[in-house]
């Protein structure tokens, strides 16, 4: 994904402003409003930024034909623990403006602003879009020119902050400490599943059967003439082809064995997770992984460093939701309003 959006995505859970849409439980610090007094298309205020209703009709209506092009119009009916997929996207849509949003208000703690070069950028990707739109979207997301520049510089602004927070993050990262191995696993499970999909641990005596037969499989494995792969697809209860993976990806017991392999070398039978693995190393360093693995060393680094920031910042913030007009807010059901380019088109002008 592109960075402009990859960062509200990363950001989604763990960092969300309203409790009642949130991932988890909020700081009690946390001052939430329900309040009167907002303007007639103003869905939610944080401080002094406010959200209107033109803003969420864009993000919303994007969000909507994105699906629909994928997946038909069908997908509505999907749902998910008396949930929804539209009122679960209402909430995605909610939850990324107000990251937007306290971003904003981050950035002008930390004395951050787009300079005029920025800002040319956003008013011209801002009548890029706007240039896509036709008269039935305009007027049934009630927006402007000046609505899509708003959230275009907000958007670039947000992505400023974050990068300006993350700056100091050496990128830096050693072969060793990113090296990722691929290994085949042969898997003795020692739990079953009930009709209910619930997981039932093995008695003593199951647990020293599938044992025994662990031992037995790894006899034939250490056999010269035996091919271990004809034995995983044979007695694995677990993933059948190889699996690759870094430092702290794994269970210890099972990374610690897998990490002392040579190239080709069986291990002993190691307890672990699921049952009893009997592994074998493929290769001890895959460059390919390895240099993704760098990557997404790097990006939780950024992501925990500005996490700690946000949270703390975010905790004494006040906020307000127009629950009333909140509720009114729906997909738009228009054949001739289709628009689904917004994040596109920024990204053409902020890659």
């Amino acid at each position: 994904m592109r960075k402009g959006k990859r960062l509200i995505i990363v950001l989604l859970c763990g960092m969300l402003i309203f409790t009642a849409y949130g991932c988890g439980d909020v700081n009690a610090d946390t001052k939430l409003v329900l309040t009167t007094g907002f303007r007639k298309d103003e869905v939610f205020r944080i401080e002094t930024m406010s959200c209107t209703l033109p803003e969420v009709l864009v993000y919303l209506t994007n969000t909507q034909d994105q699906y629909e092009s994928v997946y038909g119009k069908e997908i509505w009916k999907t749902g998910l623990n008396d949930i929804t997929l539209e009122e679960s996207v209402k909430d995605t849509v909610l939850a990324q403006l107000a990251q937007i949003k306290t971003m904003n208000l981050l950035a002008q703690q930390h004395g951050v602003e787009l300079d005029e070069a920025e800002l040319k950028m956003v008013r011209e990707a801002a009548g890029a879009y706007f240039g896509t739109l036709n008269q039935a979207e305009r007027e049934s997301m009630q927006v402007t020119e000046d609505t899509i520049f708003n959230l275009y510089a907000e958007f670039a602004l947000a992505n400023k902050v974050y990068e300006f927070i993350i700056k100091d993050i050496n990128p830096e990262i050693s072969d060793d400490e990113a090296r990722t191995i691929t290994v085949q696993d042969i898997l003795i499970k020692t739990f079953s599943m009930d009709g209910t999909g619930k997981r039932i641990e093995y008695d003593a005596s199951e647990k020293q059967q599938a044992k025994q037969q662990a031992e037995e499989i790894l006899e034939l494995a250490r056999q010269e003439d035996s091919d271990f792969e004809d034995l995983l697809i044979t007695y694995s209860e677990g993933k059948k082809g190889t699996i690759s993976f870094g430092k702290g990806e794994m269970e210890p017991t099972y990374e610690e064995a897998a990490f002392n392999l040579e190239t080709g070398e069986i291990s002993d039978i190691v307890e672990a997770g699921d049952g009893y693995h009997i592994i074998r190393c493929i290769s001890t360093f895959n460059r390919e992984e390895t240099d993704a693995n760098k990557v997404k060393i790097v990006e939780k680094r950024r992501e925990e460093v500005f996490g700690q920031e946000y949270d703390v910042f975010v905790t004494s913030l006040a906020r307000s939701l127009n629950e009333e007009l909140w509720e009114t807010v729906s997909f738009i059901e228009n054949e001739e309003v289709a628009t689904k380019d917004f994040f596109d088109i920024y990204n053409q002008y902020f890659n």
